[in-house]
């Protein structure tokens, strides 16, 4: 979203804005998913979006780098660097995961709709895929879920 069409939906922003002087350009960056097949080679390892990126919607990025951080030191311990690469994999999942299943309502209008009818049916599946998404439900406790938003998006 570019910053005029942004104001337009913050109008009470945009009224404290008028009259501001822009000093620069607006910016911004792509991001993105990113997968590498592997973290570590020799005596060097990767951690944090260096080792692999979800799309900045997750908002894991911090959590994701101390998790591999963690995992890396206790790799560094054992002298076992496959284990790290084990541990960053399984690390990298569930944000990935709820990466693609967001960025898969992008741009999409008419399943963006279908979702918040089916999540307005049944408010207990946004519920659990807040969980998911936070890591404080497995993501097989989602499957009948997962049928439930499928069949809502198909009939909504």
């Amino acid at each position: 979203m570019r910053l005029e069409a942004g104001l337009r939906e913050l109008p009470t922003l945009k009224e404290r804005l008028r009259g501001a002087e822009m000093i620069t350009d607006e910016r911004g960056a792509l991001t993105g998913n990113r997968a590498l097949r592997k973290v570590w080679r020799g005596n060097v390892a990767l951690i944090g979006d260096a080792s692999g990126t979800v799309d900045a919607i997750t908002g894991e990025g911090l959590g994701l780098a101390f998790g591999q951080a963690v995992a890396l030191a206790e790799s560094f311990q054992t002298g076992d660097l496959d284990a790290y690469q084990k541990e960053h994999r399984r690390l990298m999942l569930r944000p990935r995961g709820m990466a693609r299943l967001m960025l898969t309502l992008d741009g999409r209008p008419w399943l963006q709709q279908r979702t918040l009818q089916t999540f307005r049916k049944h408010p207990e599946i946004f519920r659990r895929l807040l969980a998911l998404h936070l890591g404080v439900l497995p993501p097989l406790r989602l499957v009948r879920d997962g049928l439930t938003l499928g069949w809502g998006l198909l009939t909504a």
